[in-house]
């Protein structure tokens, strides 16, 4: 095993950007997951983790099958550096992001198309829903979160290694879905139809958009139904992640 003890080694300095930035994510097209089920879940997908990253001390769980993995052990502090956590697991796995060619993605039949959505924490618990509810993929437009973001995995929950998900023009999407004749279903407050009053379907793209803003207006024009999920109490509306579950679970026909 593998010991890093030093802030200037050349590895560790990628997986402290690797968690701070964007950028790096990008340019890498690698990410890291922190905790043990994270990690558990990324194992369970071959050939995602690069490198497996210990905190001095920590016992790896004895049923994990590791023996392919490099594994590399860090100081406490240089943990404390790693971290974006108060209270770290002191695990971690340095992944590749999976990738889906367009014959991949030209199967996905029901399809979550997520329209500038920018809190992490929205993208990740959408993620975890989407994943629950069966659908095949999941398109980031553009303005939307890091699928990547630390706090989008943890609200992920491992979601990452169990759907597709891809970043893509949302026009380009919703043109292709139609071509398919697969229904696509809009989120608006105008001209909209309540949400169960459309029938579950067995392929179906759910358009849902910016906390703030909602969908692009030129994007709904483009639906064959624009759904609402009327407010009954006195909130003025539902949060995005939580709308999208409801939206989903109606439309998905197991």
């Amino acid at each position: 095993m593998k010991r890093i003890e030093s802030p200037q080694n050349s590895l560790f300095k990628q997986w402290k950007k690797l968690m701070s930035t964007r950028k790096e994510r990008d340019k890498t097209s690698e990410f890291l997951v922190e905790g043990f089920h994270l990690v558990e879940e990324a194992l369970k997908k071959e050939g995602t983790i690069l490198t497996l990253i210990v905190r001095e001390g920590t016992d790896i769980p004895s049923g994990w099958d590791t023996e392919q993995l490099q594994i590399v052990e860090l100081t406490h502090d240089l943990i404390k550096e790693l971290t974006d956590t108060e209270h770290t697991q002191g695990i971690f796995a340095h992944c590749r992001q999976p990738e889906y060619s367009e014959e991949e993605q030209s199967t996905w039949k029901r399809v979550l198309l997520i329209d500038a959505v920018q809190d992490p924490g929205n993208v990740g618990t959408m993620i975890r829903t989407a994943d629950a509810a069966g659908v095949d993929g999941i398109v980031l437009g553009k303005g939307s979160a890091d699928p990547y973001n630390p706090k989008t995995v943890r609200s992920a929950q491992g979601s990452h290694f169990h759907l597709p998900i891809v970043k893509g023009n949302m026009y380009t999407w919703v043109n292709r879905l139609k071509a398919s004749s697969i229904p696509v279903y809009g989120t608006a407050l105008k001209n909209a139809v309540p949400f169960h009053e459309i029938e579950a379907t067995s392929q179906f793209g759910l358009i849902v958009g910016n906390e703030g803003a909602g969908i692009d207006e030129e994007l709904l024009t483009m639906t064959d139904q624009n759904v609402t999920i009327p407010i009954l109490g006195q909130a003025e509306s539902l949060n995005v992640a939580v709308a999208t579950g409801v939206l989903l679970f109606n439309l998905t026909k197991s």
